[in-house]
């Protein structure tokens, strides 16, 4: 059950100041690593600002989930919601200059095939890389299998993820069940399904349990269709008491206003910050990639030397 869920104990916050602090705080990591391990920086504006690496990690968001959503076979929405998830989690504690958004976003879309039970094979994954040769595919498939304990470290080992797509198919069987006042609820799963494709680019799913996604999903999809359901809320979910209900509608507010800020970065603006992001990557990159092979040496999971670098594909490889 989600209440008693890692999600719930280590990775449901408080508030969006809260969220933003960390990746602040990793950003400002990152900077002060860089600056003491001696290697020259002209000046602090070769880094990312944080509105800065916000516009690039929605890019790439927007890049996992075309990803996931164009994979063969059909990737369930519960392996897509995860991926994002492991996604949104890994850029709370790291900065998109120390760890490239690009390998991440693939190395969490494959621990979530493996996590949710997606029958996948590893050629399988990448041969989803449609515009990769068989060996560019290999060579990226090895690039994931070296990411692959760092990402599982990262999210503390916490790997299940309560995503809100069952709630809102147990929403929709009582509807239908015991609430007859709605004479077709499958007309909300359009709608419903939607908001919740929206609210996994937010973060939702780091602020409120998946329960009230879910049913803030239902009640906005009838709200577009010009249907009231307070009944529903206070006769069949019990929500009677009224600082109860209030609580509930506050937090449905806060969850549309989050979708309603959202919105896909400029092309203009992600290409300057992508150039940005190589030039870091090309100029202070090693210290991250020691830090990924260490982190695999104590296990004893690969060679010393890495086997290639992340310059040898693009973004263009991934769809």
């Amino acid at each position: 059950m989600f209440h008693n869920s890692s999600q719930s104990k280590h990775w449901t916050f408080n508030s969006e100041d809260e969220l933003e602090q960390m990746r602040y705080d990793a950003n400002q990591k990152f900077r002060k690593k860089t600056v003491e391990s001696g290697k020259p920086v002209v000046s602090e504006s070769v880094f990312l600002e944080r509105h800065e690496e916000d516009i690039l990690f929605r890019h790439y968001e927007k890049r996992l989930l075309d990803f996931c959503n164009a994979f063969k076979p059909v990737m369930p929405k519960s392996v897509v919601g995860t991926a994002i998830m492991y996604f949104r989690r890994f850029y709370l504690n790291n900065s998109i200059m120390e760890y490239h958004p690009r390998i991440i976003m693939l190395t969490c879309a494959y621990l979530s095939c493996k996590v949710d039970e997606f029958n996948v094979s590893s050629s399988q994954f990448v041969g989803n890389l449609l515009q990769e040769t068989p060996a560019g595919q290999e060579r990226v498939l090895q690039q994931i299998l070296e990411y692959e304990l760092l990402l599982i470290q990262q999210l503390n080992f916490h790997l299940v993820v309560h995503n809100p797509y069952r709630p809102m198919e147990g929403l929709l069987i009582d509807l239908k069940t015991r609430y007859p006042t709605l004479e077709n609820p499958e007309s909300l799963r359009k709608s419903a399904d939607d908001f919740l494709t929206q609210a996994a680019m937010t973060d939702a799913g780091l602020l409120f349990p998946p329960s009230q996604i879910a049913l803030t999903a239902i009640l906005n999809s009838a709200s577009r269709a010009g249907l009231s359901m307070e009944s529903y809320l206070t006769e069949c979910l019990g929500l009677k008491d009224k600082e109860t209900l209030l609580k509930s509608y506050d937090s449905m507010r806060r969850m549309k206003t989050l979708l309603k800020r959202y919105g896909l970065p400029k092309p203009d603006e992600v290409n300057v910050y992508k150039q940005k992001l190589e030039r870091i990557h090309a100029e202070f990159g090693s210290s991250s990639s020691n830090k990924r092979k260490r982190g695999y040496e104590e296990d004893g999971h690969v060679a010393k030397e890495a086997r290639l670098t992340e310059e040898e594909w693009t973004d263009e490889d991934l769809l």
